[in-house]
């Protein structure tokens, strides 16, 4: 399996290692070429209405939401949460999304830069464990559709959602040293839904 990080902004290198300490060998991608060759996407934390221009700018933001579209596995964290969803609150004039999530998102939710904080939160995945979770501008979701499953929530907000192939996190957990979402994706969302396609 042939993992992407879109490599446009953000915390592109610490989720390559994250992703490698999870036994895959992911690519760092930012060109059509190289979203042609992957199988799963990561779309990391970073400034979402950026990510989304950038994506425009060097071409590939059609492509990406295609992709997705058609059934390409991907995680988003914090801003690739937001890049997600299919609908976005208090989003800025003009901001684009590259959808395939049925959720509603609000951007800033937490609050701003100082109001960032950590917390030990609950991941539905079957392991009593909890989950340290950094929060930094972070959104939250307001509406789940039926097809999207809680994974996490904090004070009743949705803060880890997936589809069959999505999964969203409004939390990094890629600054952690605690691998176990990327686990989770890679061994729960991605290879199930690329061996479906085999």
């Amino acid at each position: 399996m042939k993992v992407g990080v879109l490599a446009l902004q953000g915390d592109v290198r610490e989720h390559i290692s994250s992703l490698i300490t999870c036994g895959v060998n992911p690519v760092a991608v930012r060109r059509s070429i190289e979203i042609d060759q992957i199988d799963a996407l990561v779309l990391p934390g970073g400034e979402s209405t950026t990510i989304a221009q950038l994506s425009e700018v060097f071409g590939i933001y059609n492509q990406i939401r295609d992709r997705i579209a058609d059934g390409m596995p991907v995680y988003g964290s914090c801003a690739g949460m937001i890049l997600l969803a299919n609908e976005i609150l208090d989003a800025k004039e003009g901001q684009k999304s590259f959808g395939g999530l049925d959720i509603t998102v609000r951007r800033n939710a937490f609050g701003r830069q100082v109001d960032s904080f950590e917390s030990d939160i609950a991941f539905n995945d079957g392991s009593a464990d909890l989950v340290h979770a950094v929060f930094i501008r972070a959104p939250w979701v307001e509406h789940v559709g039926e097809s999207v499953h809680v994974l996490a929530a904090v004070d009743k907000h949705p803060v880890a959602v997936r589809s069959e192939r999505l999964l969203a996190t409004s939390f990094h957990p890629e600054l952690t040293g605690d691998h176990r979402i990327h686990r989770y994706f890679i061994e729960e969302v991605a290879r199930p839904a690329l061996e479906k396609v085999k």
